[in-house]
């Protein structure tokens, strides 16, 4: 065999050698699971609880990109990183929006939010920009945190498309300890803090 040949066979078993290293990857993993979490509220709205006669569709949530993922987002000053070997069971955003929803069927008395193929039968439009929904390092790494979730509300008619009214909110929690699942209690105390006085508004306002 020529020196060639010999270069060629011998970079053909470091390719095969590291294919069959790719293969078993999975038995050797490099850290633990990541933990899952959740927030908003979980189960079916009670029986007779949803009662609005004003129709509402909910427009596609705008949620600020740096959080909208699965990624658990902390604020140290003017450093972001985020929380390791835990992540929400979805993104964040989806997450977001299905407790924003779960929130009217639960609550709202005035408000009746309508699927997308109902939206031609409503002349009111919730459009939710949120800001920001991180925690907030105030006191320095290693101090209990603060959830915090701001966000900008309009309800729009349709079809002049009119704002009817417009508000910004803003709901802080402090966590109890500088742990994740504290982390994520003080983040879903502050999203249903946030989304109930959004339900309040919202009633106040369907006009």
């Amino acid at each position: 065999m020529s020196l060639i040949d010999k270069k060629i066979a011998g970079g053909l078993a470091v390719a095969a050698a590291a294919v069959a290293l790719a293969g078993c990857v999975s038995l050797f993993p490099k850290s633990e699971p990541a933990q899952l979490y959740r927030f908003g509220p979980t189960g079916a709205a009670t029986d007779g609880a949803y009662s609005g006669t004003v129709a509402m569709g909910i427009a596609p949530v705008d949620f600020v990109a740096a959080a909208s993922g699965d990624k658990i987002m902390t604020v140290n000053g003017s450093e972001v990183a985020y929380i390791a070997a835990s992540r929400w069971a979805v993104p964040a955003n989806t997450l977001f929006a299905e407790a924003l929803e779960n929130s009217f069927e639960r609550n709202a008395r005035v408000v009746n939010i309508v699927g997308r193929r109902e939206m031609r039968a409503a002349n009111l439009m919730l459009d939710v920009d949120v800001n920001a929904f991180e925690v907030r390092y105030e006191n320095g790494a290693g101090s209990a945190p603060v959830a915090v979730i701001s966000l900008d509300a309009k309800i729009v008619r349709f079809p002049d498309r009119v704002v009817v009214s417009h508000r910004t909110f803003e709901a802080r929690q402090p966590a109890s300890d500088n742990r994740v699942g504290a982390i994520v209690q003080a983040l879903d105390a502050a999203d249903n803090q946030v989304l109930g006085e959004l339900v309040t508004w919202a009633d106040a306002n369907a006009k």
